[in-house]
């Protein structure tokens, strides 16, 4: 990736975007379905997993807010749209599924953010924009599952609204490799900055103490 990186930039793509003053950590999708063998979702993304848990990790270390995505639908799925009719298999998102539950790390503490969602992106149709204004977040540390699917869609959506997407390339996966390199490789060319692990880490250890990211500051913008 990095050799195709560079031809792209010679050409004018690639800008670094870089972090903000005040970032916050979004994990995409991380559950059951891509984690559990007999799951007709199911991907080859522990490792992806056990890196987005070490995000959240440090994430939380040094004061920062965390933000879950999940996808759930109702019972035949009627709040899915065309999505749910382009890809069936989305009925493993039904309430009451537990191919939808969360894993037992990463997962939310009391004092993250979840957002539901019935599409890819984390901001089609959801309060996310209006929860990162408030709380006067600039900056996602995105993770999680699938990069060419719900990361991707939601690192776009971050750039289109105006928030720093910066996309941890070992904490997402997908089903293959090559589907995984060629979307990080789109997303670091036009819409997000694609880090790896040790940068993501430094990104989150020099943004403690700012302060947007203690809890009491976070809780009131939120109020407010």
């Amino acid at each position: 990736m990095t050799e195709r990186s560079g031809e792209y930039r010679r050409s004018g793509y690639s800008a670094r975007l870089g972090a903000g003053d005040s970032p916050a950590v979004l994990v995409i999708d991380v559950c059951a379905a891509y984690v559990t063998e007999d799951s007709p979702l199911y991907a080859p993304v522990a490792d992806a997993v056990r890196v987005a848990a070490e995000i959240v990790g440090q994430a939380r270390e040094s004061g920062l807010p965390v933000i879950f995505t999940r996808v759930r639908y109702e019972p035949g799925g009627p709040d899915g749209g065309l999505f749910r009719r382009k890809v069936p298999v989305l009925r493993v998102f039904e309430a009451g599924n537990p191919l939808g539950d969360f894993l037992a790390d990463p997962a939310p503490v009391p004092g993250d953010s979840v957002i539901t969602k019935q599409y890819a992106s984390a901001f089609h149709a959801t309060p996310l924009a209006a929860l990162l204004t408030a709380r006067r977040i600039d900056t996602l540390v995105i993770v999680g599952l699938t990069t060419s699917g719900c990361v991707r869609a939601s690192a776009t959506d971050a750039l289109q609204h105006g928030f720093r997407p910066l996309v941890v390339a070992e904490a997402c996966g997908d089903r293959t490799t090559a589907l995984h390199e060629a979307n990080l490789l789109d997303l670091d060319i036009k819409y997000a900055d694609v880090l790896s692990r040790t940068e993501a880490l430094a990104v989150l250890r020099s943004a403690a103490g700012g302060r947007h990211h203690t809890p009491e500051t976070a809780a009131g913008a939120e109020l407010a």
